[in-house]
């Protein structure tokens, strides 16, 4: 894939707005977050099905990763793009998929190291799904609070690709999530091909806490990501 064209916008203090212009798909648009030492890896960051790219704990994860060096692309999916409130359409789905490949191409072209995906519930979801059908697409995946199964709901669950995802993929869920409890999480990730790690966020819902709590989730990950996927990579 070639990138057409990089739309830079002005620097601000939750990152630098950014439009990437790939040929064959709609527009890549985001933050931007520059580390001032960088380490040449990158993460593209995104939101869950009712957010979007400002989501609090996406700001806090990308602000504390650019701190450590590592740059980071938080941006919407292409359903958030297509209208600005509401719940992806499951026919979209793919679409969110290309959009993320979309995006680490992009990141890819201006970075000299690895690449890895990162996201917020649905985001997340999305990006082991592309990572399981598309292995070279990310050298890792960081996946904030995994909706493995709809509230209430605990047999429908989402682990059809689990058996293909071979892609190291770091997982941060909270104790009080609806959406999957620590012991349904960790019985679900026995069906992973790949390398895999659980790391368990005490008294935190499916949001992994407030804005006032946010930084406190991002140091955990980002520790998590140097100590045990930064290595797997």
């Amino acid at each position: 894939m070639t990138i057409e064209e990089w739309r830079p916008g002005r620097p601000g203090p939750e990152g630098t707005p950014a439009e990437g212009l790939p040929h064959g798909g709609p527009a890549v648009r985001g933050f931007l977050h520059t580390p001032e030492a960088p380490s040449g890896d990158g993460l593209v960051l995104t939101h869950g099905a009712g957010s979007n790219a400002g989501a609090p704990l996406l700001v806090a994860v990308a602000e504390a990763f650019a701190a450590a060096g590592v740059a980071v692309l938080r941006c919407d999916l292409p359903f958030r793009q297509a209208r600005p409130h509401g719940p992806p359409f499951p026919a979209m789905a793919a679409q969110d998929r290309a959009g993320l490949a979309r995006a680490a191409a992009l990141l890819r072209g201006r970075l000299s190291g690895k690449v890895f995906l990162g996201g917020h519930s649905y985001g997340g979801r999305q990006a082991s799904m592309l990572a399981a059908d598309q292995p070279e697409a990310a050298a890792g995946l960081l996946l904030l609070s995994y909706p493995l199964h709809p509230p209430r709901r605990a047999d429908d669950r989402r682990t059809k690709h689990f058996a293909q995802l071979t892609t190291p993929a770091l997982f941060v869920h909270g104790t009080r999530d609806p959406f999957g409890s620590i012991e349904e999480m960790r019985e679900a990730l026995g069906l992973i091909a790949g390398a895999h790690e659980l790391v368990v966020i005490e008294g935190a819902g499916h949001d992994l806490g407030s804005k006032g709590t946010a930084g406190k989730v991002a140091a955990v990950a980002l520790g998590a990501f140097q100590t045990w996927l930064g290595g797997r990579a």
